[in-house]
């Protein structure tokens, strides 16, 4: 069970964090852009010229030429919306236990009518026997039509474990997906750290390729607020729109997330700034392993520690970062988060700070 707290001082928050990815503004280039088109009017909700220019790169990004993209404007809203709206009232979505909407959410999906049946998380992963084996059970049961129906899977990549799917472990749950004609969404709030990590075989286009909707997030890298809904097969459920206004997600000032995602996907800003989260993630671990401590095994800007509760007491006066799960009385498993903004200096204080302790 995680426990998710923050830790640090009572002035935390003038302190060095690790707490997550979005405890930074926006990137320079994504404000510089905002206020250079803050005297320009525009048409409101998603018809302005940034969110159409924005539309345009992220469909050659993805090599969709007809791929159906909207602007939401946070991941709880894009999850809870688009699940709602691809769902039946009778389905339910399937997810691993550790999965964020199972977790993090609230209920949000619960609230809109909708069970989350839940499989067995494998270090934050699916594993495609376990989809199998719940399907076939399913549609083998000849009392199914009392049962809530399985109507779509839910990933997170990265997962919430900081763990990476291969091509190949998609490709096995999309092709499930495929046989039992239901969708694959795939939550991409920390898409581009996930994309740039030295263990992930495959690009954008390709996992465009291999589910039906998916979502770039902003609001983890370089954006003030706003999440990419890019529907891969002209599949968008009708009315669309009107489902996500209904749900609170649609912004009258939809600029604010066209603009951002203009700049962000203008000469491959957004996956320049989620490398920099990683190679500062792979700085940050090594801190970690040279001073001997343990880790999990983290290929992303995620990096889970072990500490004891003396030394995260001690750490906590130095730098903030987030407790995880408390592994026995003694020790807690710690998460530390780089981001597109951190900087050398940060692991610089982190490490004096390790030393420290």
């Amino acid at each position: 069970m995680t426990v998710y707290n923050y830790i640090g001082n009572d002035s935390h928050y003038n302190m060095i964090s690790f707490e997550s990815d979005y405890n930074n503004g926006a990137h320079p280039c994504v404000l510089q852009s905002l206020f250079n088109t803050n005297e320009s009017q525009s048409a409101s909700y998603g018809y302005d010229e940034w969110s159409d220019s924005a539309r345009k790169k992220i469909r050659e990004a993805c090599r969709l030429e007809h791929a159906e993209i909207y602007f939401l404007v946070g991941g709880t809203q894009t999850n809870a919306t688009v699940i709602d709206a691809l769902l039946k009232p009778f389905e339910g979505v399937i997810s691993v236990d550790t999965g964020h909407i199972n977790v993090h959410e609230s209920g949000a999906i619960e609230a809109s009518g909708h069970k989350v049946i839940t499989l067995p998380s494998h270090k934050g992963k699916m594993h495609a026997e376990d989809l199998i084996s719940l399907l076939e059970r399913f549609h083998a049961d000849p009392t199914r039509d009392h049962m809530v129906w399985p109507g779509m899977v839910y990933i997170t990549f990265p997962t919430e474990l900081g763990t990476i799917y291969s091509a190949a472990e998609i490709g096995s749950i999309n092709q499930i997906c495929k046989n039992y004609d239901i969708p694959l969404f795939v939550d991409g709030a920390r898409l581009g750290y996930g994309l740039v990590s030295d263990a992930c075989d495959f690009d954008l286009p390709w996992l465009a390729r291999h589910c039906d909707v998916f979502y770039i997030g902003g609001t983890k890298i370089g954006a003030l607020c706003g999440e990419a809904v890019v529907f891969t097969k002209d599949n968008a459920p009708k009315h669309f729109f009107s489902i996500v206004k209904q749900h609170g997600a649609l912004l009258a000032k939809s600029r604010l997330i066209g603009v951002q995602f203009d700049v962000l996907f203008t000469d491959n800003l957004y996956f320049n700034i989620s490398r920099n989260a990683f190679n500062k993630a792979m700085q940050l671990r090594k801190i970690f392993l040279d001073a001997g401590f343990v880790l999990e095994n983290s290929p992303t800007n995620q990096q889970f520690v072990v500490l004891s509760n003396v030394q995260m007491e001690l750490l906590a006066h130095y730098v903030a970062f987030e407790t995880w799960e408390k592994i026995d009385d003694n020790n807690t498993l710690c998460r530390f988060v780089t981001s597109w903004a951190t900087k050398e200096s940060d692991l610089k204080t982190l490490k004096e700070a390790v030393a420290s302790i």
